[in-house]
C-alpha cells in the first residue's frame, strides 16, 4: 500500500506472548494451561550442549509432563528432519509441542504440528494457506533474537529433493504461546547475534515497503529498525548485556509481528533460493542482498525508504532521494562491518554460473509478491551479480 493511499480492511494476527527476563521459565504452566500431558520437546543439538534443553526439559518433567525429546534438526531445517520428528511425534502419543530454539528448530516444530495434523509429506503444504486443520498445541521459546518464526504464520524448510526453501504461509502456523526471555539469548555466539539481529532488520525494513503494509505493521517496523540500529553491535560485542538481549529480543518480536502481516519481499525471496540451493546461512545472506535489493527498490518506494534512513539514524531531512540513498546503503553497510558481516557471496561459495537458477527458484517464492517493485528473473540475476 502506497503512503497515501486509502486504508482497506486489514487482518492482524499475532499469539499471546510473555515478555521479560524469566519468561521462559513459564512454558510447563503455559503448556498445561494447553492441555498438554505428553509433549514433545523440540530443540537442537547446541541447545542440549548449552544445558538450555536440559533444564527445560527437567522443569517439564517437575511440572508432571511426561516429556518426549527431539533434537534431530539441522541449519535450514530439512524435509526428512520434520518427517521424522512427526513419526518420532506420532509413536510416542504426543500431544503438544514445546519448541525451544533458534529459526530452524521452530519452523521443524511448525513441520512436525502440520503433518500430524494434516498427514502426507511436509512439502504438500507449500504456498499460501494450504494447512486447513488446527496444529496440535505450541508453546515456543526463542534462543535467538531475529527470525520471529515463534510469532509469524511463516514456516521456512527446505525441499531436499528439489534443493529449494519452500515457504508455508498459514494463519495456522501462528503458535498459542511465545516465552521471549533473553536470558536464553546470552549463550549465542557474535556471529550468530550478528546474523540473528540482521534478519530481525531485513524483516523490519521488508514489511515496512511492503506492497502489503498498514499502519499497525509499520508502527512495529520502524521501531524494530530503531533499535536494531541502538543495540545490535552491543549485543554482538558484549553477549552478557541484558538490556542490550532484552532490547534485541523486542526487535525481533517487533518485525515478526511486523512481517508476519504485511510479508517481506526479495531479500527474502533470494536468500530462501540461496538457503535452499546452497545450505547457506539465512541471516547472512541477508545482510548481503540488504544493500543491492535497497538500490534496485528505492525509486519505487523513495518516502518509505527516507523513513527506513532515519530509522538507522541518517540525517535525511531536505536532502534528495539520491543523497537519501547513498546514505542508506552507506548505513547498512556500515551496521554489517560493526558486526562483522563483510563477506560476499563469492566468499560463500556462489558463482556466476548458479545465478540463473538461484534467480528463477527465487522468483517462485511467495516473498516476491509482496516486494515493492515487481521483479524480472534479470533483475534478481544483477542484483545476485552485485552481491558476488
Amino acid at each position: 500500500m502506497a503512503d497515501g493511499q486509502e486504508l482497506g480492511l486489514r487482518k492482524f494476527v499475532a499469539p499471546e506472548f510473555v515478555f521479560g527476563e524469566g519468561a521462559s521459565r513459564l512454558a510447563a504452566r503455559h503448556a498445561i494451561n494447553l492441555g498438554a500431558r505428553r509433549p514433545m520437546l523440540v530443540t537442537d543439538a547446541g541447545l542440549i550442549n548449552s544445558g538450555w534443553s536440559r533444564m527445560l526439559e527437567e522443569e517439564l518433567r517437575s511440572a508432571g509432563l511426561e516429556c518426549v525429546l527431539f533434537s534431530d534438526i539441522t541449519a535450514n531445517p530439512k524435509d526428512h528432519e520434520v518427517m521424522a520428528g512427526e513419526e518420532l511425534y506420532r509413536c510416542e502419543g504426543c500431544d503438544a509441542l514445546v519448541a525451544l530454539g533458534g529459526g530452524s528448530v521452530l519452523d521443524c516444530a511448525k513441520g512436525i504440528g502440520v503433518v500430524n495434523a494434516c498427514g502426507g509429506h511436509i512439502t504438500q503444504y507449500e504456498g499460501v494457506d494450504t494447512i486447513h486443520s488446527p496444529l496440535p498445541p505450541m508453546v515456543c521459546i526463542p534462543t535467538t533474537s531475529g527470525s520471529s518464526a515463534d510469532v509469524s504464520q511463516f514456516a521456512i524448510i527446505t525441499d531436499t529433493t528439489r534443493k529449494v526453501k519452500i515457504a508455508l504461509v498459514s494463519k495456522m502456523l501462528v503458535p498459542d504461546v511465545s516465552l521471549l526471555d533473553p536470558i536464553p539469548t546470552t549463550t549465542m555466539s557474535a556471529a550468530l547475534t550478528a546474523e540473528t539481529g540482521v534478519d530481525a532488520l531485513t524483516h523490519a525494513i521488508e514489511a515496512y515497503v511492503s506492497n502489503a503494509n498498514s499502519p499497525v505493521t509499520d508502527m512495529f517496523a520502524l521501531e524494530s529498525m530503531r533499535l536494531v540500529h541502538r543495540w545490535l553491535v552491543h549485543a554482538v560485542r558484549d553477549p552478557m548485556h541484558i538490556k542490550a538481549r532484552s532490547q534485541m529480543c523486542l526487535a525481533s518480536l517487533d518485525a515478526g509481528l511486523a512481517f508476519s502481516n504485511a510479508i517481506l519481499g526479495a531479500v527474502h525471496g533470494m536468500a530462501h533460493s540461496l538457503g535452499g540451493s546452497l545450505d547457506l546461512p539465512h541471516g547472512e545472506c541477508n545482510a548481503i542482498l540488504l544493500g543491492p535489493v535497497i538500490a534496485f527498490n528505492f525509486p519505487s518506494a523513495p518516502r518509505r525508504y527516507r523513513k527506513v534512513a532515519k530509522a538507522l539514524g541518517c540525517a535525511v531531512e531536505g536532502l534528495p532521494d539520491d543523497e537519501v540513498l547513498d546514505m542508506l546503503l552507506g548505513a547498512v553497510k556500515m551496521l554489517r562491518a560493526e558486526v562483522n558481516l563483510n563477506r560476499n557471496l563469492g566468499e560463500l561459495g556462489v558463482t556466476r554460473a548458479d545465478i540463473p537458477r538461484l534467480a528463477g527458484l527465487a522468483m517462485q517464492d511467495p516473498c516476491i509478491l509482496t516486494n515493492p517493485r515487481k521483479p524480472a528473473q534479470a533483475d534478481l540475476e544483477a542484483i545476485y551479480e552485485a552481491a558476488l
